[in-house]
C-alpha cells in the first residue's frame, strides 16, 4: 500500500503530466485554448500544487486531510468550469454565445474584474469541440480527471492511517 505521502507526490505527477499533455495539444497540435480551458489548466495545476505542498511537508494525519480537502475543493470548481465547457458544446449552434476577443486583449483591454468574468463565463469559442478522442471532447477527458483526482483525494482523506 502506497503511504499518504506517495499518493500525494502521484496527484501531482498526474497533474504534471496532464498539463504537458495540453502544452503538446496547444503548440504541436495548433489547438488554440478557449477561456475555459485556460481556467480548467489553472484547476489542474492547483490541484498539483496542493499535492506537491502536501508531499513536501509530509504532514501528520490532521494535515493530511486539510490538503486532501483542498484537493477535493479545487477539483470541485475545476469540474464546474468542465462542465459549462460541455454544456455549452451541447447548445444548438443558434444558442451558442457569441465568440468573445482573445484573451491576451480581455487582460489589456478590460478592467482586470470584467477580463476575469469574461474568462469564466467562457464564449462561443468554448462551445467549439476541436479535437476528441472516443467521442469525448477535451473537455470531457478533464472533468474525468478531476473526478479522478477527487476521489483519489477522498481515499486520502477518509484513509486510515
Amino acid at each position: 500500500m502506497f503511504s499518504h505521502r506517495k499518493v500525494f507526490l502521484l496527484i501531482f505527477l498526474a497533474c504534471v503530466a496532464s498539463m504537458l499533455i495540453a502544452a503538446y495539444m496547444e503548440h504541436v497540435m495548433g489547438l488554440e485554448p478557449c477561456p475555459l480551458c485556460i481556467t480548467q489548466r489553472a484547476f489542474v495545476i492547483l490541484v498539483g500544487v496542493i499535492a506537491l505542498a502536501a508531499f513536501a511537508f509530509n504532514p501528520r494525519r490532521v494535515g493530511q486531510r486539510v490538503f486532501a480537502a483542498l484537493g477535493i475543493l479545487a477539483c470541485v470548481f475545476g469540474g464546474a468550469f468542465s462542465t459549462r465547457q460541455l454544456w455549452l458544446q451541447s447548445l444548438p449552434e443558434d444558442q451558442v454565445p457569441a465568440c468573445g476577443p482573445g484573451l491576451a486583449y480581455m487582460f489589456e483591454a478590460f478592467p482586470f474584474m470584467d477580463a476575469l468574468k469574461l474568462l469564466l463565463q467562457g464564449d462561443g469559442n468554448c462551445a467549439k469541440v476541436d479535437w476528441a478522442l472516443f467521442g469525448v471532447s477535451i473537455a470531457g477527458w478533464t472533468l474525468m480527471l478531476f473526478v479522478v483526482l477527487a476521489a483519489i483525494n477522498l481515499y486520502q482523506m477518509l484513509r486510515k492511517a
